[in-house]
């Protein structure tokens, strides 16, 4: 499996606390199996970037920004119509953010409720932020770390002033629970047409333990219990969307249409076609 590791990848030195990198592709990449070994913020340039997370997919376009938590996650990222692909990206870890609490006095609340990303929009002060970044970038590396660790208290009050500190209280509070989490990719991904491999990545196990994990959970194997949901919500497009079978077979994670239909009549014993002009009959 190829993992990209954020930033030891990208970035010789990792041991600084906050980094910035000034990321650039020609190429696009789809759903990219990447590591986040910090947290951190991406600023879009140009182009697009979607999401897979634990629980959920997310795309945002070159108005927004996007703040990740450190952690595995799939992210694919399209080209502008100049074909081009553009990000800031400001890497911290998680001892910054800590030291920003205790600096600031924030009453961290105890909250189970753990959201792996926060999108914000740009306006004026962001958008002359993400400029500072890039000037930064000509300066001298000793004086880069200086400067970078007061750019990350700078956003990170902005950001409270903005939205509060809920946010922040996402990032210092990690008591994951490992059945809601598996869960979670579960069942937020039962329409996505996401590979074992890629969700046991998400889940951070091997494709032997997810396996091993799903059949304990769902009693069932995890091809079987993929093609069940998604031959229900096909149901529920013919019959309640009135979407015809050649538009969907693939949006369900079928190869054809003879291997969606025959599937969709071992289910429901008869054709997605019959099935569908019977309800509009009934």
């Amino acid at each position: 499996m190829n993992i990209q590791q954020l930033p030891n990848d990208i970035l010789q030195e990792n041991e600084q606390k906050v980094q910035v990198y000034d990321y650039y592709i020609n190429s696009a990449c789809l759903k990219n199996k990447v590591a986040l070994t910090k947290n951190v913020f991406s600023f879009l340039v140009e182009g697009s970037k979607e999401l897979i997370t634990h629980d959920e997919t997310v795309t945002i376009g070159n108005d927004k920004f996007m703040l990740i938590k450190s952690g595995n996650c799939l992210m694919s990222e399209t080209l502008s119509p100049s074909n081009n692909y553009h990000s800031i990206l400001l890497f911290f870890t998680d001892e910054a953010i800590l030291n920003f609490a205790t600096k600031n006095k924030l009453n961290i609340l105890n909250t189970k409720v753990h959201t792996p990303y926060h999108i914000c929009k740009y306006d004026d002060f962001i958008e002359n932020f993400v400029a500072s970044l890039k000037h930064i970038l000509t300066q001298p590396t000793s004086l880069q770390e200086k400067l970078l660790q007061l750019k990350l208290e700078e956003i990170l009050l902005y950001l409270i002033y903005k939205k509060g500190k809920a946010f922040i209280e996402n990032f210092i509070v990690n008591e994951d629970n490992f059945a809601l989490k598996f869960k979670d990719v579960i069942e937020n991904n039962r329409l996505n047409n996401l590979t074992i491999q890629e969700l046991s990545f998400l889940c951070n196990m091997s494709s032997s333990t997810f396996k091993r994990n799903f059949e304990n959970h769902y009693e069932t194997s995890p091809i079987r219990w993929f093609q069940e949901q998604r031959l229900a919500h096909s149901a529920y497009l013919l019959g309640t969307k009135n979407k015809r079978p050649i538009d969907i077979y693939t949006q369900i994670g079928f190869e054809s249409l003879s291997s969606f239909t025959q599937a969709f009549k071992q289910k429901f014993n008869t054709t997605p076609k019959q099935f569908q002009l019977d309800k509009m009959n009934f």
